[in-house]
C-alpha cells in the first residue's frame, strides 16, 4: 500500500488545512527569494523537504517526493541565478518578475500593472518586504506574491477557528491567483519545462512545476466554494454600467 493511501488531508474547511496551505505557500516562498546559505542548508539537511512535505501531505493526503540536492552553496545559487536572473544572453530564463512577461502585463504599463498588484496587498495591511541590500521587495516577484497566499490563508485559517465565515479572504485567493500568481506560475513552469536549466536545483525545479499544478487545483477548489471568477477589467457584455474600479472584491 502506498504512503499516499494511508493518509486522507483534513476537511477542506477546517482551520487544520488552511495552516497547511499557508505553510505551503510560504515555504515556496522562501525558495523563490534570492537563496541565502541559511536556506541551502536547510535544504541540503533535509529540513525543508521536512517541513513542506509535511505540510503538502496535510493538504493533498500525499508526501512532497524528496529531491536530490545541488552539491554545494554556489552550485546552488549559481542555477538560481542562471534560471531567474542572468542566464544566457544576461537573460534569464524564466523571470520570476511577473511585469517581465507581456502577456500578463495584457497591455497595461507596468506601472499601472503594479499599482494593481499593491492594491492587493494595501487591502490586507501589507507592504513590501525589505531584502537584504536594504531595496523594497518588488510586488510582482513570485516570492512576494506566494507570500501574501500565504498571508491570506493565515486570515482563512484564523476566521474558521474563530466560527467565522471565510469567504472573503477565499474570494482574494481566488482572484489573486487567477489574475496574477497562476499567470505568472504557469509561464515560470511552461519556460523551464520547454527550456530546463540543467544547474538549476532540482528541489526548486520540481518546487516550480508543483507549485503551478497545486496552483490550479487551488483555483478549481476556491471557484466551487465562492463562485468562478469573473475578471473586472473584462469587457462588458451588456449595457449595465461598469461598476468602480475601486471597491471592495472580498467582502
Amino acid at each position: 500500500m502506498s504512503i499516499a493511501a494511508t493518509s486522507r488531508p483534513p476537511m477542506g474547511d477546517s482551520p487544520h488545512r488552511a495552516r497547511a496551505k499557508e505553510t505551503i505557500w510560504r515555504l515556496a516562498a522562501l525558495a523563490f527569494g534570492h537563496p541565502s546559505k541559511d536556506f541551502f542548508a536547510a535544504v541540503a539537511s533535509g529540513q525543508f523537504h521536512g517541513a513542506f512535505s509535511a505540510a503538502w501531505a496535510d493538504a493533498t493526503g500525499a508526501p512532497w517526493p524528496k529531491m536530490p540536492v545541488s552539491r554545494d552553496y554556489r552550485a546552488f545559487e549559481a542555477g538560481y541565478i542562471s534560471a531567474f536572473l542572468h542566464g544566457r544572453s544576461g537573460k534569464p530564463a524564466a523571470a520570476l518578475l511577473a511585469g517581465d512577461h507581456d502577456h500578463i502585463l495584457a497591455g497595461l504599463t507596468r506601472p499601472v500593472f503594479m499599482l494593481n498588484i499593491a492594491a492587493f496587498y494595501k487591502h490586507f495591511g501589507l507592504r513590501a518586504a525589505t531584502d537584504d541590500e536594504g531595496k523594497n521587495d518588488e510586488p510582482d516577484h513570485l516570492a512576494s506574491m506566494l507570500e501574501l497566499m500565504a498571508v491570506l490563508c493565515h486570515l482563512e485559517a484564523r476566521a474558521l477557528a474563530n466560527g467565522q465565515d471565510a469567504s472573503g479572504y477565499r474570494r482574494a485567493q481566488r482572484d489573486f491567483l487567477c489574475r496574477y500568481l497562476g499567470q505568472t506560475l504557469e509561464t515560470v513552469a511552461g519556460l523551464l519545462r520547454r527550456g530546463p536549466v540543467e544547474t538549476l536545483d532540482p528541489t526548486i525545479a520540481a518546487l516550480v512545476q508543483d507549485i503551478h499544478a497545486w496552483a490550479e487545483a487551488q483555483i478549481n477548489e476556491l471557484e466551487v466554494r465562492v463562485g468562478p471568477f469573473r475578471d473586472p477589467e473584462a469587457p462588458k457584455t451588456n449595457a449595465v454600467p461598469a461598476e468602480p474600479a475601486v471597491q471592495n472584491l472580498w467582502g
